[in-house]
């Protein structure tokens, strides 16, 4: 129920893929989040809505699986970022959409204000429409699901020039939103970064689905609207086209397609009035591009790494106080972030052998802090075989070493990304790398962990961090480049996120595979990203028919 007055539209995308997976997945679903009329929870300006996705596991706990982005001050907001969840037929899953304005940079949403929620199942949502009236208001759920076969994408590059100026003060800080037309009216597709006080922006190159753009149809309309943001919410519309991929396919860098962008109320009042800006097209090119399941099934590793937060602040592990005590049950949280990740990720890697180590300790025979100490004390051998295997060494490392500091990641990270660095000399996608840290603190060198991670971004890797304990994590949530580019220190900024943070503490009453669920939820999605921009096909595939432009 609504605790709230708001009303929603969630348009679902299904995404056909092999009925002969594990569980029987009958196919993907893609779901588009929009509101209207959300509370204003902020004196002086508005809520910035976000929307978290949780399903109900088979034990009736909640977990979560997905976030949009935050929407700046707005209470219409239209949500850019697709969230994508498994459908099975066979099974009643129960979906909660929470929204929240918030006011800080920190995960934990219980100090965020809560603007509402709606719990449906999703065998509610597999028809094309859903119309369900929200309790003691006159708003309704609106959701619509389409089919999708098509896996094509639409890569793009766009500037624009001489656009109008609709700021007093500076120049505009123009963005790109582009819509698919529906039976409906205009869904959006696909918003672009803002660049800032810039009349002739280039936007990065970005990519959409050619399904959420067009339909696969090239002749059904686009509409493209140029906007001036503001922080207040009150983004201005610069002008607008419409076009078609047919017309947008014939760009190319000597010969851009370019559009006026019309902005109709300037054009009535306004005698000769021709433009508010030029849009320029300098790449539409569709490709066919390779999905999770193409890249494992084609032969891609998953080498999987271990690294364990051995710092002082973690407790005597004798105490029962201690993050590291192993209760009489033989768990705590480290073992318990291990099995739960580890039992995944492992059947993605033929020879379940896991390098692992710990950092922040001093360790024997001379005692000297290390941040890069592998758990068996074998250097070259760090390998653990399975899952089982991490688990041995954790419990025999950790008599052996003394707790100390700081919690430095960035070596471990740099570690990883020597391998990753290897990997992507080879000319199929043979291999992608996924580190687990698992800390109980804040990190103390984290202008090196942002170079790190900036570095990491070009290389087949995703960093995990699982925060166990009740240390304030707001550090790793900037990590997380979820809500924003993460910028080394010198400036440059991620080419892609691929840090995924996760609290413990949210997970302690839950099943072991809820934490599993939200840690790698966003893994599929980082390989796939990278490795098509890479344009690396699967070992076992037809590359030259796999990236085929499409006509």
């Amino acid at each position: 129920t609504w605790i709230t007055s708001c009303s929603w539209c969630i348009c679902l995308r299904l995404v056909g893929v092999g009925h002969n997976m594990a569980a029987q997945c009958v196919t993907k679903v893609e779901l588009t989040v929009s509101c209207e009329n959300l509370m204003d929870k902020d004196i002086g300006s508005k809520s910035d809505p976000l929307c978290v996705l949780l399903m109900n596991s088979s034990d009736s706990q909640w977990f979560e699986v997905a976030r949009t982005e935050k929407v700046q001050n707005c209470l219409n907001p239209k949500f850019a970022k697709k969230v994508s969840i498994d459908y099975y037929f066979e099974i009643v899953q129960k979906l909660k959409f929470g929204i929240y304005d918030i006011d800080n940079k920190t995960v934990d949403l219980n100090d965020d204000d809560f603007l509402g929620e709606l719990e449906c199942t999703l065998g509610q949502v597999k028809c094309f429409l859903y119309s369900h009236p929200l309790p003691l208001q006159q708003t309704h759920t609106c959701i619509i699901a389409e089919e999708i076969k098509d896996n094509r994408v639409v890569n793009f590059e766009v500037q624009a020039r001489k656009l109008d100026n609709k700021d007093f003060f500076g120049k505009s800080d123009p963005y790109l939103e582009f819509y698919k037309q529906t039976e409906t009216g205009w869904q959006l597709a696909h918003r672009t970064e803002v660049v800032k006080n810039n009349l002739n922006p280039c936007w990065r190159p970005f990519r959409i689905p050619l399904q959420s753009l067009c339909g696969g149809d090239m002749e059904k309309p686009i509409k493209v609207e140029c906007y001036d943001y503001d922080n207040d919410g009150s983004h201005d519309l610069i002008g607008a086209f419409e076009t078609t991929m047919t017309h947008l396919q014939q760009a190319s860098h000597v010969s851009p397609a370019e559009f006026e962008c019309i902005n109709s109320k300037k054009k009535q009042k306004k005698k000769g009035y021709k433009n508010s800006g030029i849009v320029s097209v300098k790449l539409c090119q569709v490709v066919k591009e390779y999905t999770f399941l193409d890249y494992i099934m084609g032969g891609c590793q998953i080498n999987f790494t271990v690294a364990i937060d051995f710092t002082g602040s973690n407790g005597d592990p004798k105490s029962p106080q201690s993050l590291h005590y192993i209760s009489p049950q033989g768990v705590n949280e480290y073992l318990s972030a291990i099995w739960s990740v580890g039992n995944v990720i492992q059947d993605y890697d033929s020879d379940k052998m896991f390098p692992a180590f710990g950092f922040g300790a001093q360790i024997p025979p001379t005692w000297q802090v290390s941040h890069e100490f592998p758990l068996n004390f074998n250097p070259s051998n760090p390998f653990c075989a399975g899952v089982e295997g991490v688990v041995q060494a954790y419990r025999a490392c950790l008599p052996q070493v003394k707790l100390y500091g700081p919690t430095n990641f960035s070596p471990i990270i740099n570690h990883v990304a020597c391998f990753a660095k290897q990997a992507l000399q080879q000319t199929t996608a043979s291999q992608y790398f996924v580190l687990l840290i698992i800390t109980d603190g804040v990190i103390t060198d984290m202008d090196e962990t942002r170079n790190a991670i900036v570095n990491a971004s070009r290389l087949p890797m995703s960093v995990i961090i699982v925060g166990v304990g009740g240390a304030d994590f707001s550090a790793m949530e900037f990590l997380d480049g979820d809500d924003g580019r993460l910028r080394s220190q010198t400036g440059e900024a991620a080419l892609r996120d691929i840090v995924q943070f996760v609290p413990f503490r949210q997970f302690q009453n839950a099943p072991r595979e809820a934490l599993s669920k939200s840690v790698l939820a966003e893994i599929p999605g980082q390989l796939v990203e990278f490795l098509n921009t890479m344009k690396l096909a699967p070992p076992n595939s037809n590359p030259a028919s796999a990236m085929t432009v499409s006509s």
